[in-house]
Order: C-alpha cells, then sequence, then structure tokens
C-alpha cells in the first residue's frame, strides 16, 4: 500500500505552524554554526523561506540561495523583503541545479526526513560546496518524541486516524546523521541538541496554529463534529495553561555540521 505524502501547499499557514519554531530552533542552531560575514549560501529545502530570513537578518550573507520543492512554500518566501536578494528556485534536493563548489556554506533546515534519498541529497551538498566549506543540517528528533506537535499526532493516531509520515523519519536519529556525513566524506564532523520552547497565548491560539499543519489539517477537517471536540478536550487537558491561559511547551532537534575536505 501507497504511503501517503505530506504536502506543503499553503506557506502563510505555514508560517504560523512551522515558520516560528524552525527560526526558534536556527537562532539556536546559527549560533553553534557561527559562521563569518560574507558567505555563500545554500538552503536546501528552504520551504517558506522562514531560515533564509534568518540568515540575512543575522549573518551579512554575500548571497543566498534556496531551493525547494513547493512552489506555493515560495510563492511566499518570495513576498519576504529578502526576496530581492535571495534566489528562491524550485528543485529537487536529490538533484541541484547547481554547479560543483558554488557555496560556502549549505544546509538542510528541518529538511532532511523529507528526502527519500538522504545519502543523495548529503552528496548533492557536498558536490556543490567548495573545499573547506560546511554541510550542516537540523532536524526535528521524529524518533524520540522531539516533533513540536508530537502529542496532537499522538492522541489522533490513537484515535486510529493514521497520518501521512516523512520518507526518512530515521535520518533525524543523530547517529543516522553522523554516519550520513562521515559516508559522503566531511571532516570535523559534530552534533549537538538542540531544545527550543514556544508560548502560545491560549489554547485558541494553539488551535488554530494547527490547522495549517501539512499532515493533520486534512485529517482535522474531515473529523466528525464529536470526534473533533473530543480531541480538543483531551489536548486542552494534555496543554495545561498557566494563571494568563499562556501554554508553553519545548521541542527537540538534532543539528550536524561537517566540513568539506581540501583536495
Amino acid at each position: 500500500m501507497a504511503t501517503e505524502q505530506i504536502r506543503f501547499t499553503n506557506g502563510a499557514a505555514y508560517e504560523r505552524f512551522m515558520g516560528h519554531w524552525s527560526q526558534l530552533a536556527g537562532e539556536v542552531f546559527l549560533d553553534w554554526l557561527a559562521p563569518q560575514a560574507g558567505l555563500r549560501w545554500l538552503d536546501v529545502g528552504c520551504g517558506n523561506g522562514a531560515f533564509t530570513d534568518l540568515i540575512f537578518q543575522r549573518h551579512a550573507p554575500a548571497s543566498v540561495q534556496g531551493i525547494d520543492p513547493s512552489e506555493e512554500q515560495l510563492a511566499f518566501a518570495r513576498t519576504r523583503p529578502i526576496s530581492g536578494v535571495a534566489q528562491f528556485t524550485q528543485g529537487d534536493a536529490m538533484a541541484l541545479p547547481y554547479s560543483d563548489n558554488s557555496f560556502d556554506v549549505a544546509v538542510m533546515p528541518l529538511v532532511i526526513f523529507f528526502v527519500p534519498d538522504p545519502a543523495k541529497g548529503v552528496a548533492e551538498m557536498v558536490r556543490v560546496v567548495s573545499p573547506g566549506g560546511a554541510v550542516t543540517a537540523y532536524a526535528w528528533d521524529m524518533y524520540g518524541g522531539g516533533f513540536p506537535y508530537e502529542a496532537l499526532q499522538a492522541e489522533i493516531r490513537a484515535m486510529g486516524i493514521p497520518l501521512p509520515t516523512p520518507p526518512s523519519p530515521e535520518a533525524s536519529r543523530v547517529d543516522v546523521m553522523q554516519a550520513l556525513w562521515a559516508g559522503a566524506g566531511l571532516t570535523h564532523i559534530e552534533t549537538r541538541e538542540i531544545t527550543v520552547q514556544r508560548t502560545f497565548q491560549d489554547f485558541d491560539d494553539y488551535w488554530t496554529t494547527i490547522q495549517g499543519g501539512p499532515s493533520a489539517a486534512a485529517k482535522l477537517a474531515a473529523m466528525s463534529p464529536e470526534d473533533l471536540a473530543r480531541l480538543k478536550a483531551v489536548m486542552q487537558a494534555r496543554l495545561p495553561s498557566d494563571a494568563d491561559g499562556r501554554i508553553t511547551y519545548s521541542a527537540r532537534a538534532h543539528a550536524v555540521k561537517g566540513f568539506v575536505p581540501h583536495p
């Protein structure tokens, strides 16, 4: 039986659902990467440009190219103020449309588990990054429950409703990341865990936010009113609020970096 795919078709809704989480994790990731200014960047799986925007805000790049398979996500990315200087292209992480040695840094932000052949995706980043340049990624800990909406997904699955899954969830494991980077011939490989917190103003803020999720939104829309009310009640109990009604919880990602060796 074919696996149901996750499709990203609404850049604005995705911004609220995941863009904020991506930037929270991305800030920690960039602090760890500590790149110098004036580099040529490639954002592989740039989506709606949330991480691309961070690169411009924090590291004064010489140039940034973003590539993603979803034209809907790219349409949102092109509405960002950075669109005048960043280049956004529709394409495949496993067949990057760039010449060898075109970049100083390549990064996959929250993407590697969506790549059907992660080793091929890493090899492509290595190909387009110059010797001495960095090949990097960060990904939610899908196996360890680190995905920001794991609690919601667990409750939906408990109702007997299947959810689409990314093609390569194992690639979010830190040992698999290390093996992929080593297998691609990268050197000075390091990994780290990233934990971030997000606060929603109240449960309504959370519930509206999850409507933009590509894996759960359609399932929620198809639920009966009774099942939807039951799910909401369970989630309200599972995500306790503070005295002001705010809901705060954590998500966890793994990050990896390595460097293209000189000949």
